[in-house]
């Protein structure tokens, strides 16, 4: 069983995979494409080791900012993460807000050539053209002409995959999303980063200021970019603050939009007085399918 719990910031995904985790003895995979970087804690709410409750996660703190890793590096990585667990005769929760890692983790998700480039890009005209040689063994390309070789591997594996990304590759999965009024879902998300700044927001992006403010990596990490002009004396603080809380609202407005049109959720109204009853409400839909 594949269980997927996903929605915008602030409603308790966290707090619900654990409990789901304990019921069904199940281990959790990553789908945030922030949490992936080691550092990255406060920025990204990173599950902390006090939340984990000695589940196993997967897929966190795997990358250092500087490492290139794209949507289909994690295809790749999670995929072979679900493939292990299921051999243990595990069952799979599949926790976070990124939604095209979802779509693509389960999904027949084809890249397209852009995305590719990327992932190929640091690798050895030697490694490319072992690859190569692994979907065609009859290969002409030039062994060292490195645009040809990327441009020789994205065209094979093209004409391998699958061409639709609507088709579910696993049985057996349930799509859970967690809502709440939007004006309640505005104010937590104002409270979270009020607690993010108190917990020490501005010195870990001062850490990766000083490192490397135009990494990749951190260009789009909200709480980093917005801070970052503040260090650059272009905003002032409470600018850089406030506009924290605007960018995070409006990313959460846009996560709604990509999961209602891209995937088929069961959404379920948090109720934070008593996060138990939802808790229970998600075992019932489960338990009942």
């Amino acid at each position: 069983m594949i269980i997927v719990i996903t929605g915008p910031t602030a409603v308790g995904k966290t707090k619900l995979s654990i409990s789901l985790a304990k019921r069904y003895n199940a281990e959790i995979i990553n789908a945030d494409s922030v949490q992936v970087y080691r550092k990255i804690d406060i920025a990204s709410a990173k599950v902390t080791e006090e939340e984990k409750e000695q589940i196993v996660h997967h897929l966190i703190d795997i990358k250092d900012y500087d490492e290139l890793y794209t949507v289909y590096d994690y295809q790749i990585d999670a995929r072979n993460k679900i493939k292990e667990l299921m051999n243990k005769n595990k069952n799979i929760i599949i926790v976070g807000g990124t939604g095209l890692y979802i779509k693509a983790l389960l999904y027949d998700y084809r890249f397209n050539k852009e995305e590719k480039s990327d992932r190929y890009k640091d690798f050895s005209n030697e490694k490319l053209y072992k690859e190569i040689i692994k979907l065609d063994p009859n290969s002409k390309v030039d062994k060292n002409n490195n645009r040809r070789l990327i441009r020789e591997l994205i065209n094979l594996e093209s004409k391998v995959e699958n061409k639709n990304g609507d088709k579910l590759l696993y049985d057996n999965v349930y799509f859970i999303g967690l809502t709440t009024d939007r004006k309640l879902l505005y104010k937590r998300i104002d409270d979270r980063v009020d607690e993010m700044i108190n917990n020490g927001l501005i010195d870990e992006a001062k850490y990766f200021y000083n490192k490397n403010k135009d990494a990749k990596s951190l260009k789009t990490v909200i709480g980093y970019k917005e801070l970052f002009k503040y260090f650059d004396n272009e905003i002032t603080k409470e600018e850089a603050i406030d506009l924290i809380k605007k960018n995070s609202r409006h990313y959460a407005k846009r996560q709604y939009t990509w999961f209602n049109n891209k995937m088929n959720i069961k959404w379920f109204n948090v109720s934070f007085d008593n996060f138990n009853n939802t808790i229970n409400e998600v075992i019932n839909y489960i338990d009942k399918k």
